[in-house]
């Protein structure tokens, strides 16, 4: 009983977050029959932000999906030309699909009034004192002009996303470069448990985490249900350690129903809530340095 009322005291105070950062992944956004990316998804998460800002909210959406979209634009097999995709063919189809992914996203926020703007990142964004400084002024003149940044690693010219993970840890590295309050995960999972659910079926479920120590990091396996996003649970505790020492509340919930959005921000017991610590000392550019070696 005690446990659900702390529950409910963090979940309330979602309630009354300003700044916002949405990342959805690459299986979030595509059909998996067929691999081409699912519109209606698509929709609801662009009304879903709109929304958001219409409530005075700050959002950002990191988003996936930029490879596999250039992928099928150039009817590039999955194995690539040589039976394994090489660095230089993915960022060939990132190359096409930023661009097309993002004509559709501005297609869609335009049809909602809403402006949005495209902010490709790279390890050096972070790592140079200038470069961080600079984007951390664009993201604050964006939030100015009520403009929805959309992020995404820059796969054309850096190979961090596509060796590491599926911009889970870009989601929380802008987070706290924006100085946002709450992060949101979406994904093909409901959140944190004692064990893999598919292959234990007496996995509990973690509803809240106010300590990420570092038996829970260790429960982070480098797996994942999906074969189109890169991104298993060990990326999304890593951004749940850069959100949460950085004093930044998240949420990790299954993108199947994409309105989870507001009814998260409702307080609503949805997914696992990772709470922010403002006792821990975090240095962003050491961490990012240490992660990338």
């Amino acid at each position: 009983m005690e446990k659900m009322k702390v529950g409910e005291k963090f979940r309330n105070r979602l309630k009354d977050k300003k700044r916002i950062v949405v990342k959805i992944g690459s299986s979030s956004l595509q059909h998996p029959e067929t691999g081409d990316l699912d519109y209606t998804k698509l929709d609801v998460l662009v009304r879903e932000i709109c929304d958001m800002r219409n409530k005075g909210k700050d959002v950002v959406l990191v988003t996936s999906g930029a490879i596999a979209v250039g992928k099928k634009a150039v009817h590039m097999k999955e194995g690539g030309r040589h039976g394994e995709q090489t660095i230089a063919e993915k960022q060939a189809c990132a190359a096409v699909g930023q661009a097309r992914l993002m004509m559709i996203y501005q297609k869609i926020f335009a049809e909602y009034n809403q402006v949005a703007a495209q902010i490709l990142m790279t390890k050096n964004t972070i790592l140079d004192n200038l470069n961080r400084y600079n984007a951390h002024n664009t993201f604050s003149e964006l939030f100015k002009l009520g403009v929805v940044p959309i992020v995404n690693e820059n796969d054309t010219v850096a190979t961090y996303e596509i060796e590491f993970g599926d911009n889970d840890s870009l989601s929380a590295i802008v987070a706290a470069l924006v100085g946002a309050d709450l992060l949101i995960l979406l994904s093909d999972i409901d959140g944190l448990y004692t064990d893999d659910p598919r292959k234990n079926k007496d996995a509990e479920f973690i509803r809240v985490v106010e300590d990420l120590s570092e038996e829970l990091m260790e429960m982070g396996k480098p797996s994942t249900g999906s074969d189109v996003g890169t991104g298993g649970m060990n990326t999304k505790l890593v951004a749940a350690k850069i959100a949460t020492s950085s004093n930044i509340d998240m949420v990790i919930a299954n993108s199947r129903d994409i309105k989870v959005l507001h009814r998260i921000l409702d307080g609503q017991e949805i997914g696992t809530l990772f709470v922010g610590n403002e006792k821990i000392y975090f240095d962003l550019p050491e961490f990012v340095e240490k992660m990338h070696g």
